[in-house]
């Protein structure tokens, strides 16, 4: 097929809206053609003023034949059903994080995506910000030499005056803190970049706010092929982005302005072996765009989707192993789903 692929939109809240808008930017390569959404009186003048065909009901974009493929926004319990339910009904997948709250839910949806042979796309947007994707091309090409640690702090306080029946404070849909809303992108960086995690410490409290889930998370990972990364975050304090990566031949730091929400562009400070310490400005970019570009011409089959199957099963192993240290406190192994579907999904 050609032109832009077609998408329902599935959940216009706060992210659904984001995604929406830098849509508008991709005509050629990806178009919201229909929005679902329980809340209709929110959206509603929005999907009209903008010609979307808008319902409450899920079956309807699956049912729809205009639809290529589905666009999730939708709360984290709810994604390992409805991606099966997609690839029932023929459709690619585009789910924002995390993937599930479970490794095996994880794996199965990988892997019927994998059996149908349909794309699933992930929201891991920070993968296509211009200097996390410069930093992980030189760690590839062994510029970075062997990478040892990674510190990283992923924080905003967005959440703290959400009333305490939305989905994004509840301790069931999103454990740990802000691990689910913020940490899961530094876990999939850190899993990116050193492989399958061994074990991790998850310390989770709740300091300054009266979120259920907690506001203050730090964990501490291990991974199976050598080297650790720490990561931390929290719901209650002013925005902070920070990835750091030490390798034996280089190091490189990468601060966000702002937001990905509405982006400012990132400063970077790096050092290689017998080199000086540089600082530079990168200005700004749209990678919640980009992300929805290339999952779109994965599903056109011009360019391989980059988030790849072990280090989808992978991460959420790792989120799974998190959310179990934070409960008892102490080290928790990072488990990996046994039987055919992780063959499958790997």
């Amino acid at each position: 097929m050609a032109g832009p692929v077609k998408v329902a939109l599935v959940g216009l809240g706060w992210w659904g809206q984001k995604m929406l808008s830098v849509l508008e930017a991709a005509p050629e390569e990806i178009a919201v053609v229909r929005a679902v959404e329980p809340n209709l009186d929110a959206v509603r003048e929005l999907c009209k003023g903008k010609g979307i065909p808008l319902s409450t009901d899920y079956t309807d974009a699956l049912a729809d034949p205009e639809v290529e493929a589905i666009v999730l926004a939708t709360p984290h319990s709810m994604h390992t059903s409805q991606i099966a339910e997609a690839v029932a009904a023929g459709k690619h997948i585009f789910c924002e994080k995390p993937l599930a709250l479970t490794a095996e839910e994880a794996a199965r949806s990988v892997a019927l995506c994998a059996v149908a042979g349909l794309v699933l796309g992930m929201g891991h947007e920070r993968r296509w910000e211009p200097p996390v994707a410069e930093m992980l091309a030189m760690a590839d090409a062994g510029e970075l030499g062997r990478i040892h640690q990674i510190e990283a702090n992923f924080s905003h306080n967005k959440f703290v005056n959400l009333d305490k029946d939305n989905w994004r404070v509840k301790s069931t849909e999103a454990p740990a803190g802000g691990m689910t809303a913020t940490g899961i992108h530094l876990l999939d960086l850190s899993v990116r970049l050193l492989g399958p995690a061994e074990s991790v410490l998850c310390i989770c409290e709740q300091l300054s706010s009266d979120l259920p889930q907690g506001d203050t998370v730090a964990a501490y990972i291990k991974f199976a092929g050598g080297g650790t990364s720490y990561v931390s975050a929290s719901l209650a304090n002013p925005f902070m982005s920070r990835f750091t990566v030490y390798g034996s031949k280089g190091w490189i730091d990468i601060r966000d302005k702002a937001h990905v929400e509405a982006p400012d562009g990132w400063v970077v400070t790096s050092a290689l072996t017998g080199g000086p310490i540089k600082s530079v400005e990168i200005g700004k970019s749209e990678p919640v765009k980009d992300n929805l570009v290339s999952f779109a011409r994965a599903v056109r089959g011009t360019e391989a989707y980059p988030i790849t199957a072990d280090h989808l099963v992978n991460n959420i192993a790792l989120l799974e192993a998190v959310f179990r240290s934070a409960l008892s406190g102490e080290i928790e192994k990072v488990a990996r789903p046994a039987g055919n579907k992780l063959e499958k999904a790997l």
